[in-house]
C-alpha cells in the first residue's frame, strides 16, 4: 500500500523533537492532563473551541523533565501537548473528545486504571479541529502518542501514510479474537490487506430530537414507544407547521446551523434515502455521484431555511436546543449525554426518519489505534493494544453513557444497554448507516463537498454551480 506522508505539509510544521509519547515521570494519580476538567453536561459539542488561554504548566516533580507554558482553552483542550507534563510510567493517549462525550472517555480511563493493569493511560485532549493535522505531525516527527482515536472515515487515510500500525500480533498475543465480539462490518471498516489496524469502538449517527414540551405545547402526538411517526417529507413537514404555529420569540422549529457539518449530515442522509449512488467508486478511480439527486437533497434541505423553519444565526445549535428553545434538532448521537443531564429538558430521541425512499443516515465511528512511535517499546505496545480491547469492552458501557452507539457487541445487547433511556430508540440507525467508502482521499473530498455545499446555503452561489462544485472536489481528489 502507497505511503504518502504529505511531505510538503509536514515540512512546514514539524519542529526538532516536537511532541512526546512515553514521556517523563510525573503524576501517577493523574488520567487527563488537560488544565480544566469538562463535564459531559457542559462540553456541548464536537466543533472546535475557540481562543486558548495560556496556562503555566505546574512545577514538575522529581523525576519529571521541565516543560513550557501549556496553552489550554476554556473547554480544556490543550493547543500544545508537547508541553504537558507526562508520566513515563504511563502510556500517553491523545484524545479528540472534546464534545459531550468527552467525559465520558475520562471515566473510561479513570476506570481502567483502577484496575491495575500492566500500564496504565494519561489522557491529553486536544482540539477537536485540530487532532488529526498534530498527530499525522507528530508521528512524522517520530514523536506519536501510544494511543489514539480515529474515525473510521479517517482511518484509511492514516493507514496509507504510515500513521498507524497494525496491531494483529498483539491481538494475537492476547488471545482476542475480533470476530467473536464485533460485527463483521466493523471488523472490515478497520481491516487494510488483511491486517488490523484499529479497535471499534461505536457508531455515532445524526439523528432527530425532540422536545416533547414543545410538541404537547402544539398537539403533536407521539406513539406507543415515545417517538414520531413520520415517513414521509411531507409528514415532517406537517409536524413542523404545528410547531411554527405555537412558537413564542427567540424559538425555532428545527435547529440546526447555517452552514458546516449538520447541513452536510442531512444533506447526506436524504441523498441517500432518494436513492444516491455512493460518491465516488471503490477503487475511488471514479466520481459516481448523482448530480440530479444530489440537487434535489440540496433543494430539501435549503426549503428548511428558505420556509423560515430555521431561524436565522444559530451558531451553538446544540445549545439552542439544551436551552429549550427549539422544537427539533439534529445532533449527533453524543448530544445524548449532554441533553439528559440537562435540567428542565424534557426530549426524546430517534432515528433520522425515512421521509424519502428508505431509510439512510449519515453516520462515522470512532477506532482506537496504535500510532507509530519508535520510543515504545513491545511491551508497551502489548499494554496500549490492551487498553484498546478495555476501552471498547469493558468500557464500552461507560462509553454508552455518552450516546454513541457501542461496537462490542456483548455491551450492545446487554441488558444495561437496552435499559439505558433513549438508547434503544435510535440503535437502529446501526443498520440504517451509510459510512463512506474506504477511501483514503475521503477527508479531503468532505471538506470540498461542505465548502460548496455552503455557497449555496448561504447564497454566495446558485444549485448548479455548488453541485458542479462538489462533483469538481471529488474527481480533484481520485487516485
Amino acid at each position: 500500500m502507497k505511503r504518502k506522508w504529505l511531505a510538503a505539509l509536514l515540512a512546514l510544521t514539524m519542529t526538532a523533537g516536537l511532541l512526546a509519547g512515553c514521556g517523563d515521570s510525573g503524576n501517577a494519580g493523574s488520567t487527563n492532563t488537560t488544565a480544566t476538567d469538562t463535564p459531559a453536561a457542559e462540553a456541548d459539542t464536537q466543533e472546535e473551541s475557540g481562543g486558548g488561554n495560556s496556562e503555566e504548566a505546574e512545577a514538575p516533580a522529581e523525576g519529571e523533565a521541565a516543560v513550557g507554558e501549556v496553552d489550554v482553552n476554556e473547554d480544556g483542550t490543550v493547543n500544545n501537548p508537547e508541553a504537558v507534563q507526562v508520566d513515563e510510567n504511563k502510556l500517553v493517549f491523545w484524545s479528540l473528545f472534546s464534545g459531550g462525550d468527552g467525559g465520558f472517555m475520562d471515566d473510561i480511563i479513570a476506570d481502567y486504571n483502577s484496575k491495575g493493569p500492566s500500564k496504565e493511560v494519561q489522557s491529553i485532549m486536544l482540539v477537536w479541529g485540530d487532532y488529526y493535522t498534530k498527530l499525522q505531525t507528530a508521528v512524522a516527527a517520530g514523536k506519536g502518542p501510544d494511543i489514539g482515536v480515529s474515525h473510521v472515515s479517517k482511518l484509511p487515510e492514516l493507514v496509507d501514510q504510515g500513521v498507524v500500525e497494525p496491531i494483529d500480533s498483539y491481538l494475537e498475543q492476547l488471545g482476542f479474537d475480533m470476530s467473536s465480539v464485533y460485527a463483521s462490518n466493523s471488523i472490515d471498516s478497520v481491516t487494510f490487506d488483511g491486517q488490523i489496524y484499529a479497535i471499534p469502538l461505536d457508531t455515532h449517527a445524526e439523528i432527530l430530537y425532540y422536545n416533547t414540551d414543545i410538541l404537547e405545547r402544539a398537539g403533536v402526538a407521539l406513539n406507543a414507544d415515545g417517538q414520531l411517526d413520520i415517513n414521509s417529507w411531507d409528514e415532517f413537514k406537517a409536524v413542523m407547521d404545528q410547531c411554527k404555529a405555537v412558537l413564542e420569540d427567540g424559538e425555532t422549529v428545527l435547529s440546526i446551523t447555517n452552514q458546516g457539518d449538520d447541513p452536510y449530515r442531512i444533506w447526506w442522509a436524504t441523498y441517500f434515502q432518494m436513492g444516491g449512488t455512493p460518491l465516488v467508486n471503490d477503487d475511488g478511480t471514479e466520481v459516481t455521484l448523482d448530480m440530479e439527486i444530489a440537487k434535489k437533497a440540496a433543494e430539501i434541505l435549503k426549503s428548511l431555511y428558505e420556509e423560515g423553519y430555521v431561524m436565522e444565526g444559530i451558531d451553538d445549535h446544540q445549545q439552542l436546543f439544551q436551552s429549550g428553545k427549539a422544537a427539533f434538532a439534529t445532533c449527533g448521537t453524543w448530544a445524548t449525554g449532554a441533553f439528559e443531564k440537562t435540567d428542565n429538558l424534557k426530549f426524546g430521541a430517534q432515528a433520522w426518519p425515512k421521509m424519502f425512499d428508505n431509510d439512510s443516515c449519515w453516520a462515522d465511528s470512532h477506532t482506537m489505534i496504535l500510532p507509530v512511535n519508535p520510543d515504545r517499546t513491545e511491551e508497551e505496545s502489548l499494554a496500549a493494544v490492551e487498553f484498546l480491547i478495555g476501552a471498547s469492552g469493558d468500557g464500552g458501557a461507560i462509553w454508552a453513557g455518552s450516546g454513541q452507539i457501542p461496537s462490542n457487541m456483548s455491551v450492545l445487547e446487554s441488558k444495561a444497554y437496552l435499559d439505558m433511556p433513549y438508547r434503544s430508540s435510535y440503535k437502529s440507525a446501526l443498520q440504517t448507516a451509510v459510512l463512506p467508502s474506504k477511501n483514503p482521499h475521503f477527508y479531503a473530498m468532505k471538506d470540498g463537498i461542505i465548502e460548496n455545499l455552503n455557497t449555496y446555503w448561504i447564497n454566495v452561489a446558485d444549485l448548479d454551480t455548488a453541485i458542479q462544485g462538489v462533483y469538481d472536489e471529488l474527481e480533484s481528489n481520485l487516485d
